[in-house]
């Protein structure tokens, strides 16, 4: 038995067309995506922005469109939830592709919808607002300025460390919350909110929280070629191997402990076949045995009844 069978494809999500379910998925990370930027950007009017208000807020974004799109298509909103889904047979291939583009493409237009709407000046060009918008590591860092002054950064391996374990936390409590019928409850909704705000605690002094492709992707496009320490794009590959990666070590574990237990629900289904069948057995043995009995008693009552038949002729 493969992963994809022991493992039950949504099917409540399959009731809903494909291109509704793509299209929770586009609209839904925009929405995210589109948030988190704005979140972000609020530094730029508001000094010294709490970082416990950023991870409730990034949090709280994921949770409503879990809520809003989880009964649609699941409410995955990240490729990296996409690709573990695909791997562990929760998701079709090509269901997952298309959502994993829908993604793609709700990050990015939330990213020139930012573009677009903040205001800018010769005072206050676009490159004020990026500075925690955008996902990056040493220079690129939201704690660069704080850290440089002390001779210190943030490298590309703390990075990878804590973008990896935010990321195992975020497919495993999504795979864990995704059940067989694919569909999000309000407890999934709260467990990918919490998991969100936990990713974006562990990384946000250092990569600023990217922790989702997509969103990483949607603002990295628009902030390039604006004056940052470091280009976005150069840097972009390090938000996406490491949610793939981490997709791909739970999908993994998954798969390991379903092939774990296959052989365990097929001995129990066999030991209770075989139990089924010595009852079926004991139970035709005993109608034997009764049957047996009873034409013996019938043998005996027609021996008696020749005997006195005979006795009344004499």
């Amino acid at each position: 038995m493969t992963a994809a069978e022991a493992i039950p494809v949504p099917e409540e999500s399959k009731e809903q067309p494909l291109a509704v379910r793509v299209g929770a998925e586009l609209v839904g990370s925009f929405f995210i995506c589109f948030a988190i930027y704005t979140i972000c950007t609020l530094d730029a009017i508001v000094s010294n922005l709490n970082m416990a208000f950023i991870a409730l807020m990034t949090g709280a974004a994921y949770a409503v469109m879990t809520l809003v799109f989880g009964k649609i298509s699941g409410g995955q909103f990240n490729p990296a939830v996409s690709i573990a889904a695909m791997l562990t047979g929760k998701t079709h291939v090509l269901d997952g592709i298309l959502y994993i583009i829908a993604q793609l493409l709700g990050g990015i237009g939330a990213g020139a919808a930012l573009r677009f709407l903040l205001p800018t000046s010769e005072q206050v060009p676009f490159k004020s607002w990026l500075s925690l918008a955008v996902n990056g590591f040493d220079k690129a860092s939201i704690s660069y300025s704080t850290l440089s002054s002390l001779g210190l950064s943030f490298g590309i391996t703390l990075a990878v460390v804590v973008e990896l374990i935010a990321g195992l936390i975020i497919v495993a409590t999504a795979m864990r919350g995704m059940g067989e019928r694919g569909a999000s409850n309000t407890k999934h909704a709260i467990a990918m909110g919490l998991a969100y705000a936990v990713g974006t605690t562990i990384t946000y002094p250092v990569t600023g929280a990217a922790l989702n492709p997509a969103r990483a992707t949607g603002i990295a496009i628009f902030a390039q070629n604006q004056g940052l320490n470091e280009e976005p794009l150069q840097q972009l590959w390090v938000f996406w191997i490491c949610p793939v990666l981490a997709a791909a070590v739970v999908a993994l574990v998954i798969i390991v402990f379903t092939m774990m237990l296959s052989p365990n629900k097929k001995n129990a289904k066999a030991d209770e076949g075989d139990d089924a069948q010595g009852e079926e057995s004991s139970e035709t043995e005993e109608d034997l045995h009764a049957d047996g009995e009873q034409d013996e008693q019938d043998k005996q009552s027609d021996s008696q009844s020749d005997a006195d038949e005979g006795i009344e002729n004499n």
